[in-house]
């Protein structure tokens, strides 16, 4: 697993006039790039348009083996989400509309955000929180979504925690998985 080629379409998600950020995950290094990666998936959780998955192209140099590398930047983004996720709980409804992209498909053609919306809110009501875990596990797809879907329902900050948690290192677990697939193809 020392290359993540396949997750270099990620530079495709690039976030207008934030480039700049993704970039800056993309070159984290050293320990200082664990609080770049933390910040980053904190800021995703609630604010910012685009993939946590970018995180995983971090290139850390820890001293670690890639696998325990990869573990370290998978713990460090779930937590990031968490702590960004229970800021959006308390937030509430009136910054479900944050973020360009967001607007924008609202606007478009195809309704995907309210879709994706009502699938949300049926998966919280009927799984509760390890439906908002199994929601977040989906790589690729905007985590603001099912967060303030399901802060609508939800009301206990440490199982919404938990589960944005589980939800994150499912995500980016999925991902390696995906990627590795690829890799095997090629």
């Amino acid at each position: 697993m020392e290359t993540l080629v396949p997750l270099l379409v990620l530079d495709s998600f690039g976030l207008p006039g934030l480039e700049w950020l993704t970039r800056l995950v993309e070159t984290a290094t050293g320990w200082w790039g664990l609080v770049i990666i933390f910040v980053y998936s904190f800021l995703i959780a609630f604010a910012l348009p685009g993939v946590s998955e970018v995180v995983l192209l971090a290139p850390l140099d820890l001293g670690l083996s890639t696998e325990l590398r990869l573990a370290v930047i998978i713990l460090t983004s779930a937590a990031g989400k968490a702590a960004g996720s229970v800021f959006a709980f308390h937030i509430g409804q009136e910054a479900k509309e944050a973020g360009p992209i967001i607007k924008a498909l609202r606007r478009s053609r195809f309704d995907v955000i309210s879709w994706s919306e009502r699938r949300t809110v049926e998966i919280a009501r009927r799984w509760g929180y390890a439906g908002l875990a199994l929601a977040l596990s989906v790589p690729f797809f905007p985590d603001t979504l099912s967060i303030y879907a399901f802060a609508v329902l939800e009301e206990d900050y440490y199982r919404f925690a938990a589960a944005t948690f589980v939800g994150s290192v499912g995500r980016l677990l999925v991902t390696l998985g995906l990627s590795a697939g690829v890799l095997a193809v090629l």
